[in-house]
């Protein structure tokens, strides 16, 4: 597995880039909406507590078998962040997939977007199997995680249940 941890995905419309400190003042405002957390609980924090958790992310797993990528999603057109994709890697090569996408944004096919480049970066960097807890009601990331080629399972997790893409090669074609 050779996953890139300050590598860029680029997308037809999107800029997924390493999460940064200097990105929390617009992220606060991106995620800023207590609608969002509807479904992943917890509620909107404010840029020092953005800032506090991105340099955590900065500093990397403190399991050596783990590697941590977070990534924002920035909007091309307008130079805008509306969101992020994660991924915690390992140990081994499976990895389990969350994103966001703020509320102004959503409805456009953004989450889409993003979440299949980001699972297809990860698959083509030696990860087997993507992972993704939903909970059963968040159609719209149901349906990226679809697009995104995986599939829900029977497995659940607290009131979320697990996607995966399964164990298989990846499509390199």
């Amino acid at each position: 597995m050779n996953v890139n941890e300050t590598a860029w995905v680029r997308t037809g419309r999107l800029d997924l880039i390493p999460v940064g400190v200097d990105h929390a003042e617009e992220m606060a405002a991106v995620l800023g909406d207590p609608a969002l957390h509807t479904f992943i609980g917890g509620a909107p924090e404010d840029p020092d507590e953005l800032r506090a958790r991105y340099e955590r992310w900065a500093k990397g797993s403190p399991d050596p078998e783990v590697v941590w990528l977070n990534r924002v999603i920035r909007l091309r057109a307008g130079e805008r962040l509306v969101g992020t994709v994660q991924a915690t890697v390992g140990p081994g090569p499976v990895a389990e997939a969350a994103w966001v996408v703020g509320g102004a944004w959503q409805g456009l096919g953004i989450a889409k977007e993003a979440v299949v480049a980001w699972v297809t970066w990860l698959r083509a960097h030696g990860v087997e199997e993507v992972r993704a807890h939903i909970h059963p009601a968040n159609l719209a990331s149901a349906g990226a995680a679809r697009a995104a080629g995986l599939r829900v399972t029977d497995t659940w997790q607290e009131d979320e249940q697990r996607w995966s893409t399964g164990r298989f090669a990846p499509n390199t074609s």
